[in-house]
């Protein structure tokens, strides 16, 4: 029992952890982030089995994250308020063609972030857009003049 009540844990911790990690455009998270929830994991799994490494311990505790993951899924499927907490919401960088200072703080964005999201709609020069969105994702929508 206590394998399941520390997988249960350790989920919400990665979840947690991951969730307080900055969105990042074009949804890539870098190679610091990568290790971080790795080793964070690897904690999570010797606190999770503990003494007991046998199959069948390491095999519940998969499917008990297993279960809470697709729970957790399906909850966000049937409502948007859990999928606004777990995942986020959607922010607006640029707004009819002015950049919003205190959200390019707050995310961690570049200005070439948006401008290789914009490159990549076709448009040349930042003067061109008029909306640029942060989606819940990590990627950058731009919508054109």
């Amino acid at each position: 029992m206590s394998t399941i009540l520390h997988a249960i844990i350790g989920y919400f911790i990665l979840l947690f952890a991951v969730r307080i990690l900055r969105r990042r455009a074009g949804a890539q998270m870098t190679m610091y982030e990568y290790v971080l929830i790795f080793l964070l994991g690897g904690v999570i799994i010797l606190s999770t089995v503990g003494n007991d490494r046998s199959v069948t311990n390491c095999t519940c505790a998969v499917i008990v994250v297993a279960f809470i993951h697709r729970t957790l899924a399906f909850a966000k499927s049937k409502s948007p308020r859990i999928g606004a907490i777990l995942d986020g919401t959607p922010v607006v960088i640029i707004r009819k063609g002015e950049w919003q200072q205190n959200v390019i703080h707050n995310t961690g964005l570049r200005s070439q972030d948006i401008e290789a999201a914009a490159r990549g709609m076709g448009l040349t020069r930042i003067e061109d857009i008029d909306y640029a969105i942060l989606e819940r994702n990590g990627s950058i929508s731009v919508i054109k003049k």
